[in-house]
């Protein structure tokens, strides 16, 4: 890696992604590893900073992460946050203590102007706290920079050794200045540059597909979706009509959409590219199934029947393309009941494909293995991918297969279809589509008595579902103005077949998800 880099230590914290993607924010380059990364491994990757993330436990549990103690003799610059400042202080020799007063959520410190952390940053400012130990005695050397009402040591640091911590969250849109904190750590301590930038990865990456490829064909499995889209995108300008780009619509997409993904990719890029329409093949196969599990299986099962047979046809002597992003590749140092903090697990993921044995490709090409969500879609925009494609909200593997419950049939999927795109555009139309983060319908395996005209009905019921978040990790129900919702009941129940009923699903995550299967 060219750039300068940030390295986070994960000790469990569920944050450790967030930490991550507000650093590279800063323009500056930072991966996460597992807390466990042996000592040799960190001194040969030459970060110029280190961030310890929170975590579950407590340091004093012989049984939590911990780290060695010769991390803090390296030279680098070190900000420990939650657990990962109680763990900074506990490993030098200072005390870590249950609080008689935990703190959750908006709390007010007091900090200190003289601290390069809290550079340009208020004397009194609003924090995301979490905890319920705290750092009663610091360690020798060290100073309190920032104290709360109940936290006497919110924040201490020991600047000749570039040693630097935080109780609260910084990470969290709910600390008021978490990013300028973030921004002076790796700038004002660690010296950063600020090297990281989507123009630089475009150019960069391009210039090594065309090494790595050389005259050689590159086969993508192409969803529509950011990642896969994206990826092509790359792949295109790097070496034109050697993709191939093969696109299995299964008949499970909203509506109208395999016919946007055709006609972006067959007049915005370079490539060859093939639609296999198998609409029939897969409600055959899910005909009589209600068990979301098993119908999520049935349709991923088909899905790589269809796209290695569509392989198989084209030939597999050059490489193999996939929209692997950074979140895909890693879920490091979570805590379990067996072993806390155990290390890193590589989680099985829908762009992680496991190929049949009898296909046998020159190698495999991830061009965004590297970025997050939102760096996929910056580099999607430079690329000039339509607007509609790079910020399409997120949307199940299965497709509308987990938005219809029960069983999956071709008049439900077209309701569904139907509903979801009135639902859409009278939210693109209300103005406040960018106040949602995700929005959708769903089809409830329910019928309800309803009366049109002097007529009595027995139809379907439609449930429409938008959120709010900043991570997905938790999201509350958006608070939608009852004049648009009237309108959404109203447009479902006239201009929809078959719905006669609309309700509005106002549950958080958690304790709800939020996709209903």
């Amino acid at each position: 890696m060219a750039n300068q880099l940030c390295i986070v230590l994960d000790f469990g914290g569920q944050y450790n992604q967030l930490i991550a993607r507000r650093v590279r924010e800063c323009g500056v380059y930072c991966e996460i590893k597992n807390y466990k990364t042996p000592i040799e491994e960190i001194k040969a990757l030459s970060p110029a900073g280190i961030i310890f993330t929170g975590g579950p436990n407590s340091v004093y549990d012989e049984s939590s992460p911990h780290i060695y103690k010769e991390i803090f003799d390296l030279g680098i610059p070190i900000l420990g946050i939650c657990y990962g400042c109680q763990l900074m202080a506990y490993t030098l020799g200072g005390t870590v203590e249950s609080c008689e007063k935990s703190e959750y959520g908006k709390i007010e410190i007091t900090s200190s102007s003289n601290s390069l952390l809290f550079s340009d940053i208020p004397e009194k400012s609003i924090v995301w706290m979490s905890h319920t130990d705290f750092v009663s005695q610091l360690p020798e050397g060290f100073n309190v920079t920032a104290r709360s009402a109940d936290c006497p040591c919110a924040a201490f640091e020991c600047p000749d050794k570039k040693l630097y911590a935080v109780q609260f969250h910084p990470e969290v849109t709910h600390s008021e200045f978490g990013k300028q904190i973030l921004h002076n750590f790796v700038y004002k301590v660690c010296g950063f540059t600020g090297d990281w930038k989507m123009d630089d990865f475009i150019e960069n990456t391009v210039t090594d597909l065309r090494r790595q490829i050389g005259d050689k064909k590159v086969i993508l499995g192409l969803s529509g979706g950011v990642d896969s889209s994206v990826a092509a995108g790359l792949l295109s300008r790097a070496v034109g009509k050697q993709l191939t780009c093969v696109f299995v619509d299964q008949g499970l997409m909203r509506k109208d959409e395999g016919d946007f993904v055709e006609e972006t990719f067959t007049k915005l890029f370079d490539m060859n590219f093939i639609r296999v329409n198998c609409k029939e093949k897969f409600l055959s196969a899910l005909k009589g199934v209600t068990d979301p599990e098993q119908k999520r299986k049935i349709i991923g099962t088909e899905f790589y029947s269809v796209f290695w047979d569509k392989i198989r046809e084209q030939g597999t002597d050059g490489f193999f393309a996939q929209g692997t992003i950074y979140p895909d590749r890693i879920e490091s140092g979570k805590g379990n009941e067996a072993g806390k903090g155990s290390t890193a697990v590589i989680k099985t993921h829908h762009n992680m494909v496991e190929m049949p044995a009898d296909i046998q490709f020159a190698g495999t090409i991830e061009p965004l293995k590297d970025l997050f969500k939102d760096e996929v879609r910056a580099v999607g925009e430079k690329l000039g991918i339509p607007h509609d494609l790079v910020w399409r909200q997120p949307f199940p593997g299965p497709g509308l297969g987990v938005r219809i419950l029960g069983e999956i049939t071709e008049e439900k999927i077209k309701v569904l279809q139907e509903a979801d795109a009135v639902f859409r555009d009278e939210i693109r139309k209300s103005g406040i589509e960018d106040q949602l983060k995700q929005f959708f319908a769903v089809l409830p395996d329910v019928r309800t008595v309803g009366v049109m005209g002097d007529h009595r009905t027995y139809d379907h019921l439609i449930a429409i579902r938008a959120i709010t978040t900043d991570d997905f990790m938790t999201a509350d129900w958006a608070r939608i103005p009852y004049d648009v919702l009237a309108r959404v009941s109203n447009r479902l129940t006239n201009e929809v077949e078959h719905v006669n009923r609309v309700v509005y699903d106002i549950t958080s995550k958690p304790p709800g998800t939020v996709e209903w299967e």
